[in-house]
């Protein structure tokens, strides 16, 4: 049997510090202009978290925080006229805009109902026929041309509720076709920063799998060995569930849980499978945590000599985007959640790491490969490639994830501290 995760996530997040990457040019402040403000739900009047943005005509994109925060950074030049809100189980809006900064507006979206009329008879009465069809029709669903992705990514590690750790950067993703696997596919670097707490006590030299390269790696369409390898599937027993929307569009919904116990962990989870054109459109899923051994030989890459690792939750969330026929790599998330403690210590410390990943912008002529030489190493963490915080101007015309509130003043307290 294939060694999975293990095998396709060999980045590392290295919990502690260091180093400078050169910026690229962005746009500059008269070349774009800002639409920002928060995303409710038309009805119940909560924020909504992880809401597509997108500028309607061209691929430029970003996602609202926790809080349901956006801003959106458009060019000038490309004359966008509206925007465009997405979300798991709502209907698609769209709002005019024009080329001036709008700020603090509310966005609403509505609850998608579904009909009796839409979902029409299920004929589907096996969902493993369902999932084994969706990953036939990958190179059809899927760029088959290369496309180079700009993304913003931020990891952010807690020590209990304290952060300690704050890491951002602005990258390019280099994907080759679906046809392909993604031996060329390659991350690189454009632009980061990070913040690190002074205390010595919160440094914890612990390498586990993830970082930056988790674009690459955790794209779980491009990389079958992690969930969708023909040969893993009898290790699975899936259950059909309530159909549900994503950009207007139906999607079935499969859940599948680990039915027998194998060498390495499986995964608990759902797909989103396009009712039309059976695309993957979202897979969740989290490590089944049983055999917490498995688990830590599967995440864990190094410790220091004496230290327990005790891993409590390891899961991805990963969506995809359809534009033109063809489906793109849109947003990763990914959550570790582990105790660490010394031998001679009665109680342990628990630690939270947050990685994610949003697709900003998107070529697909004239492209080339990034090289191995530019490439984001494998060997390193994201803190050991970028600069220290500073102003609050830092990204420019770059689409970023909005911070939150609490991690603003989380960043706040650990620049007074670093001052």
């Amino acid at each position: 049997m294939k060694k999975q995760l293990k095998k396709a996530t060999t980045g590392i997040l290295l919990l502690s510090l260091l180093v400078f990457v050169p910026a690229m040019q962005a746009q500059t402040g008269e070349d774009f202009f800002t639409i920002g403000g928060v995303v409710k739900n038309a009805k119940s009047k909560k924020n909504l978290e992880y809401v597509n943005i997108s500028a309607v005509g061209t691929n430029i994109g970003t996602i609202t925080n926790e809080n349901g925060e956006f801003v959106l950074k458009i060019n000038k030049g490309l004359d966008v006229r509206e925007i465009e809100l997405s979300s798991v189980g709502y209907y698609n809006a769209k709002y005019t805009v024009s080329a001036s900064n709008v700020s603090n507006q509310t966005f609403y979206l509505s609850p998608h109902s579904i009909e009796l009329k839409e979902i029409e008879v299920m004929s589907w009465k096996n969902p493993v026929d369902l999932v084994i069809a969706a990953i036939d029709k990958v190179e059809t669903n899927y760029s088959s041309t290369p496309n180079l992705l700009t993304a913003f990514y931020r990891e952010t590690i807690q020590k209990g509720k304290r952060y300690i750790n704050v890491s951002e950067a602005v990258m390019d993703v280099y994907k080759s076709s679906y046809k392909k696997d993604a031996v060329s596919d390659r991350v690189q670097i454009l632009k980061g920063r990070k913040l690190l707490s002074p205390n010595q006590k919160d440094t914890l030299a612990v390498k586990l799998v993830g970082g930056p390269n988790m674009a690459v790696f955790v794209d779980v369409v491009k990389n079958p060995d992690v969930l969708l390898d023909k040969e893993l599937l009898s290790c699975y027993s899936y259950k059909m569930g309530e159909i549900t929307s994503i950009d207007d569009r139906l999607q079935y919904v499969v859940h599948f849980k680990p039915q027998m116990l194998v060498s390495q962990p499986l995964y608990s989870g759902a797909y989103y499978i396009d009712k039309e054109t059976l695309a993957f459109t979202r897979v969740e899923f989290s490590m089944d945590m049983k055999d917490k051994d498995k688990v830590t030989e599967m995440i864990l890459k190094n410790k220091p000599s004496g230290l327990r690792f005790i891993p409590d939750e390891v899961s991805y969330t990963v969506s995809y985007k359809q534009q033109n026929g063809k489906s793109y790599l849109n947003y990763i998330r990914n959550e570790l959640n582990f105790r660490c403690d010394w031998k001679k210590k009665l109680f342990s410390t628990h630690y939270t790491v947050i990685s994610e990943m949003v697709i900003t912008d998107r070529e697909n002529e004239n492209i080339a490969k990034i090289t191995g030489k530019n490439a984001f190493s494998a060997r390193h963490s994201l803190s050991e490639e970028v600069m220290s915080y500073y102003d609050k101007d830092f990204w420019g015309g770059y689409n970023i994830i909005e911070p939150t509130e609490s991690l603003e003043s989380a960043v706040a307290k650990l620049k007074r501290v670093e001052e």
